[in-house]
């Protein structure tokens, strides 16, 4: 239940959504107004290309979706459980998708598509992994999900049910958090073009490590008390 996560998972949140804001501000600016944080549009994209017979574009497409899926794919390998739980492969998710980010500026610097296919697959990864430790609930790389329930729960209220203050409170700090990161991709690919994914690369990166400390520290604290 969402109500019951521990506080570090709203906080982690917040930055992994803001990731991926970023990206997909930076992908909507620079990858021909394509979004890579999330597929309907690119599946909608797909649709219209098959109508026009636009072989090319199709393809592209087709690589973009494949992509996600690929990402969210070793995600599943990686972490291999749906139950939230400290000390799991989230740190070499997180470095992962921050390597992907990467490689996806030098591709984009030089031209290649494969930058599109590279970001997409780390926003997979991403989008599998939270999905993943929070028993596919909280999603960090679109917010369609997240208006969703906020509404229904909202909704629920106007019926009688009870209100739960912190769920709807991690909904907002995820919204907020996807809006954030979408202004600082906006600017940074104004100034920096495709440079800025080191933007979100680096929070990626940073977030590994912090989890890894934090992950460590509980740790600790827990053989303390066994002893």
């Amino acid at each position: 239940m969402l109500t019951k996560l521990p506080r570090w998972v709203e906080v982690g949140g917040f930055w992994l959504a803001a990731t991926a804001g970023a990206v997909n501000a930076i992908g909507l600016l620079g990858f021909a107004h394509q979004a890579v944080s999330h597929l309907t549009g690119t599946t909608t994209l797909l649709g219209v290309a098959l109508v026009n017979l636009d072989g090319g574009a199709v393809l592209h497409l087709l690589v973009i979706l494949l992509s996600f899926l690929a990402g969210a794919a070793l995600s599943g390998a990686l972490i291999d459980n749906a139950v939230l739980r400290l000390g799991r492969r989230y740190s070499v998710a997180l470095l992962i998708e921050a390597g992907l980010l990467v490689l996806a500026m030098w591709a984009l610097q030089h031209g290649s598509s494969a930058g599109h296919f590279l970001a997409s697959a780390a926003c997979g990864l991403q989008n599998g992994m939270v999905s993943t430790y929070s028993g596919a609930v909280v999603r960090t790389t679109h917010v369609t999900g997240l208006f969703t329930d906020l509404g229904t729960l909202l909704g629920a209220r106007l019926r009688g049910h009870r209100f739960h203050p912190r769920q709807a409170m991690l909904y907002l700090l995820l919204i907020g958090g996807f809006v954030s990161g979408g202004m600082v991709g906006a600017y940074g690919f104004q100034q920096l073009q495709f440079v800025a994914l080191l933007i979100p690369a680096g929070t990626a990166a940073l977030l590994a490590v912090v989890y890894w400390i934090y992950w460590h520290r509980a740790a600790f604290v827990a053989e303390g008390r066994a002893d």
